[in-house]
């Protein structure tokens, strides 16, 4: 793999540990802010919303600047909204704090991943942006029990401070690894973006991303309360079983950038069908120390495993249907991943505050990769079906 790609992969280890490490500290943040774990937990709606609108509309505004000019300006961004974070003296300028940094997050993303598809040859696209996705998984390794740690011991605002370092070091590391002659895809018009929009065979996979990676976040989000209340174990040991459920995402996001380099269809078909089955498991061995914990690798590595397979498979399709609006395609697939996580959240708060409980949001969220499953069948059903243009396609036979 070409070095450059050690810079995106650096930048998306600091974007993950900010975008993660919430999930550790709500409940550190719910007692010392005075709001409740439901309202704690629209932080990590309100972030990944702000990716959802910010990722397209931005990505469209910037498309033509070039492109390392453009990351090192998001990263500037990212540490100014994190720098906000830690000095937040409440519930209120948090929210903005953190949309700040959820805007720098969408078109980063949006933009690096065609830059990593294009670095390397195709037959390698898949195992390319996985490598890049890499810094996720190994912030969720490494940054996010550390950054819970941190937050536990000196409180949650020296994390976001910890992170804003994280942000210079990976705006250091794009100024000096990643080349200037970046290839730039020429600027959409609005109409493309709009087709883009109104292209049915793209909706059917945004469908699926928001699905089937945000069916996880319905428990993901309140993981530390579900170990804590449920299964019994010390807020200090939560970080240590973080570590384990990071190491079993990362190693799930490796396995699923390979499945995915063949057949994006095939490898997300099997992998849903095993993420619903792993999040209604989930439901029944929670109470238990001793199945929790080998479950929730299980569940690791499943929710991160359909990352590579579903953006490659939205940058291939956009290809062929939108090929003037490739990198808009791709900023609202990173839209729908964060919708995902914005509703997953959402949804989870509100069964959190039912009748069902804590202890229903896994199952909860597998009803919603159920779902993402029906799109995939749906949407490689239509990849072998010839037509002239791709929404005909989507209208019945």
């Amino acid at each position: 793999m070409p070095i450059a790609l050690f810079a995106l992969t650096i930048a998306a280890y600091a974007i993950g540990t900010t975008e993660f490490v919430i999930v550790g500290l709500l409940p550190t943040v719910a007692t010392d802010l005075l709001i409740s774990l439901p309202l704690a937990g629209l932080i990590v709606s309100v972030y990944a919303l702000g990716v959802t609108f910010g990722a397209p509309v931005l990505t469209a505004l910037t498309g033509r600047i070039e492109r390392k000019p453009l990351l090192l300006g998001l990263m500037a961004l990212f540490v100014i909204g994190n720098g906000m974070a830690a000095i937040s003296p409440s519930y209120a300028p948090l929210l903005v704090a953190r949309v700040l940094s959820a805007f720098a997050h969408g078109v980063f993303f949006s933009v690096g991943s065609t830059i990593a598809a294009d670095l390397v040859p195709e037959n390698r696209r898949a195992s390319a942006i996985a490598m890049m996705f890499m810094g996720l998984t190994v912030a969720i390794v490494t940054g996010v029990p550390l950054g819970t740690l941190i937050g536990q011991i000196f409180g949650w605002r020296a994390t976001f401070a910890a992170v804003a370092g994280l942000g210079a070091i990976a705006f250091l590391a794009i100024a000096v690894l990643l080349p200037s002659s970046l290839k730039k895809a020429p600027a959409a018009s609005i109409g493309d973006q709009i087709r883009v929009l109104c292209s049915g065979r793209l909706l059917i996979v945004f469908a699926m991303t928001a699905l089937g990676y945000g069916g996880t976040f319905v428990a993901f989000t309140f993981l530390a309360s579900i170990l804590q209340e449920i299964t019994g174990f010390a807020a200090g040991t939560v970080s240590l079983i973080l570590v384990v459920y990071g190491i079993a995402i990362a190693i799930g996001n490796v396995a699923g950038g390979r499945l995915a380099n063949r057949s994006p269809v095939r490898a997300l078909t099997g992998l849903f069908i095993a993420q619903a089955i792993v999040l209604v498991l989930f439901s029944f061995t929670a109470p238990s120390p001793w199945l929790a914990v080998p479950t929730l690798a299980a569940l690791g590595f499943l929710s991160f495993a359909n990352v590579p397979g579903l953006q490659i498979y939205v940058v291939q399709l956009a290809k062929q249907v939108r090929p003037a609006a490739v990198d808009v395609a791709s900023a609202l697939n990173i839209a729908a991943f964060n919708l995902g996580i914005a509703a997953g959240a959402w949804i989870g708060g509100l069964v959190v505050e039912s009748s069902l409980g804590l202890g229903a949001t896994p199952w909860v969220g597998a009803i919603l990769v159920v779902g993402a499953l029906v799109l995939t069948l749906w949407s490689g059903a239509l990849d072998g079906r010839p037509a002239s243009d791709d929404d005909t396609a989507t209208q019945p036979a």
